[in-house]
């Protein structure tokens, strides 16, 4: 698969991890676990509007804000994550998905393929286990804008 149907930030993101030596894939998402953004102040204190990503080894919570347009349809939708600074594969992973669609509309979050992180690199540096996390967050990703699009419509 090609870099062609994602998403420009996506697609940007996936050609910097396959530039790189595995080692550095690694270090790259390290880079990703250090710049995720913390939950804004309406979410932290607030569990029950976060939902689990349970596939994942570590704790990681989500949730999703549509941005409406002047007539009130979603226009963009916003990503929200939460992992423990102690769980930096789980964190980058979170990372690289949160640089790559926070800000897309429905239908180019909903286009990315179900198999986007193999296109990472990783599959020989990271487990399995981690791996199937990564895709469980995108596929939860997939499912709330989808049904969050539904609702709209």
């Amino acid at each position: 698969m090609s870099t062609y149907a994602l998403p420009t930030a996506l697609a940007e993101i996936v050609d910097d991890f396959q530039a790189l030596t595995e080692p550095d894939r690694l270090q790259l998402l390290l880079e990703f676990s250090r710049a995720l953004p913390e939950l804004p102040e309406r979410l932290r204190d607030h569990p029950e509007l976060l939902e689990q990503v349970v596939e994942c080894q570590s704790p990681l919570f989500l949730t999703i804000e549509a941005e409406k347009d002047d007539a009130g349809s979603p226009a963009a939708f916003r990503l929200f994550f939460k992992a423990p600074p102690e769980a930096p594969t789980t964190r980058g992973f979170a990372g690289v998905l949160h640089e790559g669609l926070d800000g897309l509309t429905a239908q180019e979050i909903l286009a990315v393929p179900d198999d986007m992180p193999e296109l990472l690199g990783l599959t020989r540096a990271i487990t399995p286990l981690r791996m199937r996390g990564m895709t469980a967050m995108l596929g939860r990703i997939k499912r709330k804008v989808a049904a969050s699009a539904r609702l709209q419509s």
